[in-house]
């Protein structure tokens, strides 16, 4: 780690007229694992979708890789080596598994996915299956696996634990750990204090659209957090 592969200095944005997040500044390093937390609504969905693409800020400055992302569409930071997996519409619903995996490549070979499909195993015996069908649960897995087989230097995960078994989180903590030793750097907005004690470098709570805490990994870093959303 050291070099900072994302830059962003006094984000604002929101929906419409309504301004969510009130100016956001944080850098995050190549091999870094940052996690956003905080209670629901107070806009760590929106950052991370305004860091995506999928919403675009009224203000301040975001660099990937030296590139200023203000002036790239969502639909080719893919390519520049940034993906996402948001909190809802998580995945294609009248698709199959195996064609929400395989939908954005044109080769549609699943061997990326052999590690993952160690880790979760129904999913590989669901291949077939319209993905419609899936659980909230498998369906945020089936989300989950997609945006960490892709070929990115940045992945940004919305809640990836929602309605995740306990052993299932298990294998995303080994996963994201993984894809750090790799050099890839993750954003993670979570409010599982667990996969944030696991593999958190550095947690920002956000608060009313801003950052009201951030720390860098250590052992208190759980307690220190949840002692904090409880003012």
């Amino acid at each position: 780690m050291g070099t900072d592969l994302l830059e962003v200095w006094e984000l604002r944005g929101g929906y419409g007229d309504i301004t969510v997040i009130e100016g956001f500044s944080a850098s995050l390093r190549v091999g870094e694992v940052v996690f956003i937390t905080g209670r629901n609504g107070t806009g760590k969905s929106t950052l991370v979708k305004l860091i995506a693409g999928q919403l675009t800020p009224s203000g301040g400055q975001l660099r990937f890789n030296g590139q200023d992302l203000l002036l790239v569409p969502q639909h080719k930071r893919l390519s520049l080596g940034i993906g996402y997996a948001p909190q809802e519409a998580v995945v294609f619903d009248g698709l199959s598994v195996e064609e929400n995996l395989t939908l954005h490549y044109d080769n549609r070979e699943l061997s990326r996915y052999d590690a993952l499909f160690d880790a979760f195993p129904r999913l590989p015996e669901r291949l077939k299956q319209n993905a419609g069908t899936l659980s909230g649960g498998e369906k945020k897995i089936l989300s989950f696996c997609r945006a960490m087989a892709e070929d990115t230097k940045l992945v940004i995960l919305d809640e990836p634990t929602e309605g995740v078994q306990p052993e299932n989180i298990a294998h995303m903590a080994h996963a994201i750990d993984h894809a750090r030793s790799l050099g890839r750097s993750l954003i993670v907005v979570e409010q599982n204090l667990s996969l944030v004690e696991q593999t958190a470098d550095r947690a920002f709570l956000l608060d009313n659209g801003r950052c009201i805490y951030t720390a860098d990994a250590n052992q208190n870093l759980r307690s220190d957090i949840a002692q904090r959303l409880k003012l």
